[in-house]
C-alpha cells in the first residue's frame, strides 16, 4: 500500500512539473521582451475580458500584455473581428492591420 502511494505521489509530481514546463515557454516569451525594469501591473486576462464584454465587444480571445501593461487581442463588434488594445489606463482601442 505504502509504495502505491509513493508511486502515485510520484507520478503526480511528474505530471504537475510536465504542465508547467509546457506553460513556462508561453509565460517567459511575453516577458522576455520587456525591458528588466517594467513593472507589469497586476490585471488579468479574465478582468479585460469583463470589461471588452460589458463595452459590447463579443468573443474576446488571444489576450496578451504587452509590455506596455496593455492587453492585446481580437474581438467582434458589428460583425466584424477587430484587433483590439485595452490600455492601462482602461481605454479600449482598435489596432491598425
Amino acid at each position: 500500500m505504502r509504495h502505491t502511494l509513493i508511486r502515485s505521489a510520484i507520478i503526480a509530481v511528474g505530471v504537475l512539473l510536465s504542465l508547467a514546463q509546457q506553460n513556462a515557454p508561453l509565460i517567459s516569451a511575453a516577458h522576455a521582451a520587456c525591458d528588466p525594469g517594467t513593472r507589469l501591473d497586476k490585471t488579468t486576462a479574465e478582468e479585460i475580458r469583463g470589461r471588452l464584454v460589458k463595452a459590447g465587444y463579443e468573443n474576446p480571445s488571444h489576450l496578451r500584455k504587452g509590455c506596455d501593461n496593455s492587453w492585446h487581442g481580437t474581438a467582434m463588434k458589428g460583425g466584424q473581428q477587430l484587433n483590439i488594445a485595452v490600455t492601462a489606463d482602461g481605454h479600449i482601442v482598435e489596432e491598425g492591420d
